[in-house]
């Protein structure tokens, strides 16, 4: 489970795994886990379209059982919803009201069918930190039961950096079942690659001191770096790209960024959330010690314990450490001092 902060491009991995699934031959359902609470009815809707499309032509008896397991799953959906699958529930499998228990009866039934019909099932899920305690637990029991059985069932999925301390609270044996690979900002020489090959393999040419700059500014982070290239190559006048060039642009690709990067999360929190964050970023990119951060505030501790709470809830920070907190977001800690006094 790839791990990283927003725009690093765990999404694009994620896109990659279920591409190479795919031309393999392999079941994919891809899922982005949803803050609304609704990641049971999304999973059962992607694996109804699996187990139909393994439903055509000859017919299993394992993909029947598989679709009616699904059936009895769907019966308990909070939201109330249904789905229509055909058949009817399985009676004693995945109707028992523990979401551990029934998501564990899918999954299993879903691999056996997918063995019995020489395939796999991928199931690729982006944003897992916002999957309820109950939901990953759940998630991850079922998967541990696949791997038990030797079931052809793989799960990637990609989060924000508190994933793994998610994970182990959920099941304590997360650990030894997935690996979290961090996926970060550039090393200034990749970096410097991703702007300056592209260009080159199109005959164009830039100076030293332009793709310093870009490197400079973007951090090396993946997203800020395709933002840069994009305005830098189409305002450019031709070959080569001079620093001038690089700096003409600056003005337009924060402003760029502003709307379409940061804004769009800024908008999401309270007042009282903002002002948090903004006090944050008065002490720096960070990680800073929660109690700097109340101090900077001008209150104590436990009185702002609730809004940081509700920002990692939402994804805007994160606890790299005991006390520690860190913004989830690349520059956010630039972006709040630009548009917040």
């Amino acid at each position: 489970m790839p791990i990283g902060l927003r725009g690093v491009g765990k999404t694009v991995l994620l896109n990659r795994f279920a591409e190479i699934a795919t031309h393999e031959g392999v079941k994919v359902g891809f899922i982005e886990a949803p803050e609304t609470g609704n990641f049971r009815s999304l999973l059962a809707i992607r694996l109804r379209k699996i187990l139909l499309e393994m439903s055509t032509g000859p017919v299993k008896r394992s993909v029947t059982k598989a679709l009616g397991v699904l059936k009895s799953f769907t019966v308990q959906l909070p939201d109330g919803s249904t789905i229509a699958l055909g058949v009817d529930p399985l009676l004693g499998q995945a109707d028992s009201g523990l979401l551990s228990e029934d998501l564990t009866d899918v999954l299993v039934s879903v691999g056996q069918a997918a063995a019995d019909q020489d395939t796999g099932l991928l199931l690729a899920i982006g944003e897992v930190q916002y999957l309820a305690a109950e939901e990953l637990g759940a998630l991850i029991t079922a998967i541990h039961r696949t791997t038990q059985l030797e079931l052809p069932v793989v799960l990637v999925g990609a989060g924000l950096p508190q994933l793994p301390g998610l994970a182990g609270d959920a099941k304590s044996y997360a650990e030894r079942l997935f690996e979290f690979p961090t996926i970060g900002s550039l090393p200034p020489n990749q970096a410097a690659d991703a702007i300056r090959l592209p260009a080159l393999d199109l005959g164009v040419h830039y100076e030293p001191e332009a793709i310093e700059v870009v490197v400079g500014e973007s951090q090396g982070y993946p997203y800020f770096l395709q933002e840069w290239g994009y305005h830098v190559w189409n305002g450019s006048p031709g070959s080569p790209i001079t620093l001038a060039d690089v700096q003409s642009v600056r003005a337009g690709v924060i402003a760029t960024l502003d709307e379409n990067f940061f804004l769009v999360r800024l908008d999401r929190l309270t007042p009282k959330e903002k002002e948090y964050l903004r006090a944050m970023a008065e002490l720096g990119p960070g990680p800073h010690r929660s109690g700097d951060i109340a101090a900077e505030l001008d209150v104590k501790v436990e009185s702002v314990a609730p809004r940081r709470s509700g920002l990692i809830t939402k994804g805007m920070i994160y606890s790299p450490a005991h006390g520690d907190t860190a913004f989830s977001v690349p520059l956010f800690d630039d972006f709040l001092r630009r548009v917040l006094p």
